[in-house]
């Protein structure tokens, strides 16, 4: 091993170790259980750094398997990623496959029997309507759902082919069916039962696609954007937002650091407003 390699291995080494320090000084606040991120300015990283087109988003993939280590690091149980917006759909057919392949890779990458899935016990799930998406995406998709089922650590949920109006619509439409067919039961057994009883909010959240998790302490948002863009709008009446400026593939440990703080500082009054929900 040359001398630039020992000095890359110990700054390496005690880059680590002052990571591990400032993860048990936050533990000693309130550590939110569930992080949310949307995903901004990988397209603009392209365009700052004159990089070819998807530089970015690849870049990015890296970032995001980096910060759900830096998440379990912290003891953050549950992490939601904004993948792949329905609206995306709408974007160049190019533009589109790309993505699609970048996902699809991401999957298998997660797959593999030495990925982080497996080494930080994290067991992935996928909220959105997955018929959008193509054959090849799908099966990744559910490959990567039955090779961590068994894993317990830490849940990640990929939103894909997902809006949160797409969420709420198909939620109310299974609640709406679920009453239906317990009112045709009844019917057939002579009672009346739930004939006349309404759809409440609780039929409905058991049917959303992210009832898998509990709501998000806090709602990360990178290049500056301060919109929800249709992302989570049931679960984040009380959440913490926070938004950084900084591109999505330049997003560090440090970031994330700052979310923490910021939902610490908050943490009270955040707390009270989700007792009178």
């Amino acid at each position: 091993m040359n001398n630039f390699s020992k000095v890359r291995s110990v700054r390496h080494t005690l880059s680590n170790l002052f990571r591990k320090g400032v993860c048990k000084v936050l533990s000693v606040g309130p550590i939110p259980t569930h992080i949310a991120f949307i995903m901004n300015g990988n397209r603009r990283y392209d365009q700052k750094l004159n990089l070819a087109k998807g530089t970015g988003h690849s870049i990015g993939l890296l970032v995001m398997l980096t910060m759900l280590m830096h998440c379990c690091d912290l003891g953050i149980r549950y992490v939601t990623i904004y993948a792949f917006s329905i609206d995306n759909f709408k974007r160049k057919p190019e533009e589109v496959e790309r993505g699609m392949d970048l996902l699809k890779f991401t999957f298998e990458l997660l797959s593999e029997k030495n990925s982080i899935a497996n080494l930080y016990s994290v067991k992935f799930h996928f909220s959105g309507n997955l018929d959008l998406l193509n054959e090849p995406v799908k099966n990744a998709a559910k490959e990567l759902m039955a090779n961590t089922a068994n894993n317990s650590k830490a849940f990640f949920t990929f939103c894909i082919a997902y809006t949160s109006t797409d969420e709420m619509v198909s939620a109310i439409r299974e609640a709406c069916d679920e009453r239906r067919r317990a009112m045709q039961e009844q019917k057939k057994t002579g009672g009346n039962y739930g004939l006349t009883k309404p759809v409440e909010v609780v039929d409905i959240k058991k049917h959303m696609y992210m009832a898998i998790a509990p709501y998000p302490d806090i709602v990360v948002r990178t290049a500056g954007e301060n919109r929800l863009s249709n992302f989570l709008l049931w679960q984040t009446a009380c959440s913490q937002l926070y938004s950084t400026p900084t591109l999505w593939p330049e997003v560090n440990f440090w970031h994330l650091v700052l979310a923490v703080l910021n939902f610490q500082r908050n943490h009270s009054y955040l707390d009270k407003q989700k007792k009178l929900l």
